[in-house]
Order: structure tokens, then sequence, then C-alpha cells
């Protein structure tokens, strides 16, 4: 399950190489697509989206991102169909809420999601990227571009979910190591019992050797 930019197949270039030991689906959140016009965030419908393709079997689920909230909802709702949850720099913001660098960042970014319904994809974008990442995104001049910018101003908070404790369900937390807001999900987690691990790669650490691998033994480790 992907996060909030590539979506489907094209988020997780490294681990097609999966595919040769498992049965790999690389679904896409509700509202992500190539061709249709983009929809606000759904985590139910994410969740149910995760769900019914594990269709009635056991299996792992890897995600990143945003991808992890409906990663970590679908396993509280059907620990037995998730045999393990793989995350990828989880932004599970809601668990985190009243510790110090979620609430830093809600203080940040949270004016912006509160004034998006009177601001252009364009505008949102550009300030977004300015506040989380510093630096200065491009215009987007692609239809592909003006989709995504659009699907982003959509995205709903990721503080709002519905999030849990996931019971008895073995996890594997991957992060960057080069944003406080991600380490200090992964140290909550970590707090719960998931094992952590620092790749690099900042926000993309599955595209690491030490990622990849790191998922590639977790995953053997638990069939």
């Amino acid at each position: 399950m992907h996060g909030s930019g590539k979506f489907g197949a094209a988020a997780w270039p490294v681990q097609h190489r999966l595919a040769g030991r498992y049965d790999c689906l690389f679904v896409k959140r509700h509202g992500f697509d190539a061709a249709a016009a983009p929809e606000p965030t759904d985590f139910d419908a994410d969740t149910r989206i995760v769900l019914q393709n594990l269709n009635g079997r056991p299996g792992h689920v890897v995600a990143a991102s945003q991808g992890a909230i409906s990663a970590m909802m679908a396993a509280v709702a059907r620990p037995d169909l998730v045999k393990s949850l793989s995350l990828f720099e989880p932004a599970c913001l809601s668990l985190t809420a009243d510790l110090p660098a979620t609430m830093q960042h809600r203080a940040l970014v949270g004016p912006l999601f509160e004034r998006r319904q009177s601001m252009s994809d364009t505008e949102f974008l550009h300030e977004f990227v300015r506040l989380v990442f510093s630096a200065e995104a491009q215009a987007p001049q692609t239809e592909d571009a003006q989709r995504s910018a659009a699907r982003l101003r959509m995205q709903r908070p990721p503080w709002e979910a519905p999030l849990d404790i996931v019971p008895g369900v073995p996890t594997l937390v991957v992060t960057g190591a080069w944003e406080p807001l991600y380490e200090e999900v992964a140290g909550y987690l970590e707090g719960t019992g998931a094992r952590h691990l620092h790749a690099g790669g900042d926000h993309r650490p599955q595209d690491t050797g030490t990622g990849h691998q790191a998922l590639e033994e977790f995953l053997a480790g638990h069939n």
C-alpha cells in the first residue's frame, strides 16, 4: 500500500523482485487512478481495499507513509488475515498526537489544511512542499502532475485517522533517519513491540538496499 505520491507498482520499484517468491499485489488507495478524477482520502475505503486484496487468506501487508494507516487499520479489524506488517516511514500521526514532533508538525501544517478549500491545487502544492520539505515545488505541467497536485490537496491530515494499537501482529518499521516526525512514530510503535530499523533513503527507505533486505528477511522470518 503506497503513500500520497506514486501509487500501484510504480511506488515500489525495488520490491518488484519479491514477485519471484511471493504473490505480490501492488494495490492502489481510494482515489488514486491514472485516469479517473482524484477523490478525497477515505481511511475506511483504503482499509477495505487492503482486506479485499487479501481475499480471505492470511498475508503480509507492506505499506509506506500514509498507506501505513490503512495497513494498521486492516490489522486491527482482521488480525487473523494480517500475518505481518512492514511499515516504511509510517505517517500514523494519530498515535503520536500528544508527542512533541507531531504537535510541532500539526502546528506548522494544520493551518494549511484548514484553508486548502480556498487555495488552488498548485498553491497548496507549493506551500505544502515549502513547509514539509523546505523546498520549492515545480508547477505541474502534465496532466498526471496536475492530477497529483489535486490529489495532494484532497488528502486528509493523517492525524485524523482512527488508529489503534495492533495487538499481536509482528511489525517491522523502517525509517530514513532524516525527520524527527517519523522517528517519533517509529519509537512509539517500537514501544508497543515493533522492530525498528534505520535504512537511509529519506522518506523512501524502501528504495535502499538496507531497507529492502530488512523487508526480505522479515517476511522470510514470518512465513
